[in-house]
Order: C-alpha cells, then sequence, then structure tokens
C-alpha cells in the first residue's frame, strides 16, 4: 500500500503545527520521520490516523483521496498505530486486549476469544513475538506489552504501522529486538513508519529518513547519513554530539544514602534497601528502565517522597524529615521529572517561575520588601543565557513549548550556589542543540565541585555525562559500574538478569 500525505496543515490557534507537510511512504519500507520533541512528528501522524483533522492538505491511500473521520477509518483503511503511552486495558487478557473494540461472537452468541487467541498465536508465532495470548498484559514486561500493541494493529490487517516513539521505555535488549521486528515487518510487506528522535535507531533500520523542524519537512536524507549531519539537519546547525568533559577529579562524600526504603500509598515498596554515594566533583547517574524507582529515590532525597527507614546526608548532615524548603537552602538544586507539575507554575511569569524558591532571599528581596527590577533583571539574563524562546518574560510559564519549560526549569536550579544538583530527566523534550548546552552546564556544575546526580531514561545520556552509572531495578541498586560498560551488560543489568559488584 503506498501511502501519500500532500500539504498537511494543522493549527492550534495560531500555533501552526504542520506547515503544508509532504510525506510518502512506499510500500514495504521504514520510514523514518525524524525531529526533535514538538516538532510536528506526532502531530502528523495523528492527523493521518485520524485523531485529528487536518486544517489543510489531503490524504491518499494507492493514488485515492481518503477521508477518515476517526481511527475506526484509518484501522478500516489499513493504517495502525502504537501510541507511545500504550492503550492496553492491563487486568486483562493478551487475547482479550486485541478483540477489544474488534469483538466477535461465537455460535454461542457469546464474545469468541478463541479465535483472538488464535489470532495472538498466528501473529505471535509468524514474527516470533512468543506472546502468551492468556498472559494478564499488567504481568508482562513493558516491551512485551508493546508487542501486544503490534500484534493488536496487525490483526486488524495493517498495511501500514505508526510507531510513536517506540524505544522510550524500553531497555536496550528491548529496543534491539523492537528494531528486528520493525526488519521483520519490512521483509513481509508491511510499511513502517517510525516516529523518532533517536539517530542511532534511524541508521539501523530506516530506509528513507524526513527530517521535520518546527512543523515543516526541512529535508530528506539515508541512514547512510552521519549523526552530525542529522543533527544539523534537526536543529539548524552544527551540534556537538559527544559530550566533551575532562576527566572528573573527585573530592569528598557530599551525598550518602544508606539503607533508603520508601513505599507507595498502596504499601507497595518502591525504594528497596537503597544505598549508595556521590562526591563533590563527579556525576553519578542513575540508570533503569522508567518505573523502577529512580523518581522516588531523587524525590526521597528532597524529602518530597517520605521514607520508611534509612538515611540521608548532605554533607553530614542529616536530611530525612527536613522539610523541601530546607533541604534546598541546603544547596539541593532540584530538577523534576515532571516540570509542569513540580517545577513550575503555569500561571506565574517566567521572571517569577525563575525566583520561585529565591523569592525571600537578596537581592530578590529584602526586609520583606520585593524588589521588581532585580526579580526582571534576572529573567533576562536567564533567558538570554537559557536561550529561552519567548517573546517576554512577563509571558506565562504555561505559554512555552515543553522544551522551553524545561530550560527555566534548569535556570533556576543552576542559578545558585549548590553542593548538590539532583537531575531527573534533564534534557526531556529539548532539541539537539539545547541538549548540547543543558550538558555543557551539567558538566560544568560537576567541575565546579559541585555533587551530580542525574537519573535518565536515555542511556545515551547517562553513558555520556556519568562518571559512575548506579542501575535500578525493581526498587534496588543492582550495581554500580564505569561510564564504559557495554551497552549489553548495562541493558541486562536494567531488566533484572545480570548484577556487578559496586565499583
Amino acid at each position: 500500500m503506498k501511502l501519500e500525505l500532500r500539504g498537511i496543515t494543522k493549527k492550534f490557534g495560531d500555533f501552526v503545527a504542520n506547515d503544508k507537510i509532504d510525506l510518502t511512504v512506499e510500500p514495504g519500507t521504514v520510514h523514518a520521520l525524524l525531529g526533535e520533541n514538538g516538532a510536528g512528528k506526532s502531530t502528523l501522524m495523528n492527523v493521518l490516523f485520524g485523531l485529528y483533522d487536518a486544517d489543510g492538505g489531503e490524504i491518499l491511500v494507492d493514488g485515492e483521496v481518503v477521508n477518515f473521520a476517526g481511527p475506526g477509518d484509518a484501522m478500516r483503511a489499513g493504517i495502525g498505530m502504537v501510541h507511545q503511552h500504550f492503550m492496553l486495558v492491563h487486568p486483562f487478557t493478551v487475547a482479550e486486549n486485541v478483540m477489544l473494540g474488534h469483538e466477535q461472537l461465537a455460535s454461542n452468541r457469546l464474545l469468541d476469544v478463541e479465535a483472538a487467541r488464535r489470532r495472538v498465536l498466528e501473529i505471535s508465532d509468524r514474527f516470533g513475538f512468543n506472546v502468551d495470548p492468556d498472559a494478564v498484559v499488567e504481568d508482562l514486561s513493558v516491551g512485551a506489552q508493546q508487542r501486544v500493541e503490534i500484534i493488536k494493529a496487525l490483526s486488524r490487517d495493517a498495511n501500514v504501522l505508526i510507531l510513536d516513539e517506540p524505544t522510550a521505555v524500553l531497555t536496550p535488549q528491548e529496543t534491539d529486538e523492537l528494531l528486528d521486528i520493525v526488519g521483520q515487518l519490512r521483509d513481509s510487506g508491511t510499511s513502517v513508519v517510525l516516529i523518532t528522535h533517536k539517530l542511532r535507531e534511524v541508521q539501523a533500520v530506516a530506509d528513507t529518513i524526513t527530517v521535520i523542524r518546527l512543523g515543516k519537512v526541512v529535508g530528506t536524507a539515508l541512514p547512510t547519513a552521519s549523526q552530525s549531519e542529522l543533527a544539523t539537519m534537526m536543529v539548524g546547525r552544527d551540534v556537538t554530539m559527544a559530550v566533551d568533559k575532562p576527566k572528573a577529579k573527585p573530592g569528598d562524600v557530599v551525598l550518602e544514602v544508606t539503607s533508603l526504603t520508601a513505599m507507595d500509598e498502596n504499601g507497595l515498596t518502591t525504594l528497596d534497601d537503597v544505598s549508595l554515594e556521590v562526591r563533590a566533583g563527579e556525576i553519578l547517574a542513575i540508570a533503569g528502565v522508567q518505573g523502577n524507582g529512580q523518581t522516588e529515590l531523587a524525590e526521597a532525597i528532597l524529602g518530597a517522597v517520605k521514607a520508611t527507614s534509612g538515611s540521608v546526608t548532605l554533607d553530614g548532615e542529616e536530611m530525612l524529615g527536613r522539610s523541601i524548603k530546607s533541604a534546598l537552602n541546603s544547596g539541593i538544586g532540584f530538577v523534576p521529572e515532571d516540570r509542569t507539575v513540580d517545577g513550575m507554575v503555569a500561571t506565574f511569569t517566567i521572571e517569577n517561575n525563575l525566583v520561585l524558591d529565591l523569592i525571600d532571599q537578596a537581592p530578590f528581596s529584602s526586609h520583606g520588601n520585593i524588589d521588581v527590577e532585580a526579580i526582571e533583571s534576572n529573567a533576562q539574563d536567564k533567558i538570554a543565557q537559557f536561550d529561552v524562546r519567548t517573546t517576554s518574560s512577563k509571558a506565562t510559564a504555561g505559554s512555552l513549548s515543553g522544551g522551553n519549560q524545561q530550560k527555566v526549569v534548569l535556570a533556576r536550579e543552576l542559578s545558585r550556589e549548590l553542593k548538590l544538583l539532583i537531575a531527573s530527566q534533564p534534557t526531556r523534550g529539548l532539541d539537539v542543540g539545547s541538549i548540547e548546552f543543558v550538558h555543557q552546564q551539567i558538566v560544568a556544575e560537576r567541575d565546579k565541585g559541585v555533587a551530580v546526580l542525574i537519573v535518565s531514561s536515555e542511556l545515551d545520556e547517562v553513558v555520556a555525562l556519568a562518571d559512575r552509572i548506579a542501575v535500578m531495578y525493581h526498587g534496588k541498586i543492582v550495581g554500580v559500574v564505569p561510564p564504559d560498560t557495554d551497552r549489553n551488560t548495562l541493558g541486562l543489568m536494567m531488566a533484572g538478569a545480570h548484577e556487578e559488584e559496586a565499583a
């Protein structure tokens, strides 16, 4: 099936997310849609899948113009989509999820679950998915859940399969398995549209690459193009892909976590006897598939998650039991995982967000009086330093793109003298050029003697930034290894299948 998008335009108010985009997906090929978060990739595919109505342009299937009123129309036309956040019902079995929305009745007028089971086994066997149709989805690994999503699409005879950021929550091994699956789908005649911002994966599996920047197609490339060439197309300028940092010179222990344990509101253990230390002048990166306790660890150190036992000391002083404000005033900078919930106040201005935890301190206030000029001056400096794209410092933080919101959070947290910097997903939502800048800032903090704790689901980022890597699985530290540890070993540790002695 040949798929063509001609002049697709999609607007949200005055914002043009897709600007007259042309795209052709040839039968039996892998077409990578490459661009940074916010470039318009997912919006374009949501238009194709019938989730959004286009404001201009047309979609053609095998030369015929089609109009999709919703995803059902797209699926009937042979288009399937696996979203970044899976659309599965966790208490249901694989077979029940596959038949959901496309239920068939058996001769006894009951749901024909057996037919769904046979379909799951047929597709699973054909592609070597190794998925049990009777398994309950919530008991499956993330990678297996993704294969269920693919089976769902293929069971509805998808000729074009859209994969939206499919490796965002996968281990390296699961990523490699997925890329193998993509190759098998192509070889079987299924076209795959791969939405991603990860250059290594594009080079590994794509036949054609279309690069989108700021809602427009800026060029096409072959997978033989270098990562630097692809990054330049994505950003619009030359980008240094490697993190340039001198060898670390670790000093005294700044952060010491000992036997830290915590539970969630349901009484389930989220942190299980975690111990680690971070020295002045080093970066310890926490690696792991998202949801294995990394977020809880970062928040417990700050005091946002209550520990049930253990100890957290900063320069020898116990931090557990202190308020978040006290922790910040002790010299901790904190970049939260979810900037919109924990990192900013969307209805406040940019300049006020830049002094959220500093408003009661000089030079922003004195004797209870707020210095508006100092706040404005600080905002202008930070907006320029961190290249925050805004028309005014008095615009609300909520009016910014996700990447620019992240820059505001980073600018605030790096604006004071720190003993410890904790950054969860520090470059989430940033373009390649901004990532380069943020990495430089993090390394600069390290080189000033700050202890740095990074939590990142991007393994390339972990390896590039870390002086040591601690791997978490099911709330435990399963090992601490040097950054030159091979990806396969790290992947096994992230999956809980391999442990290393602490380094």
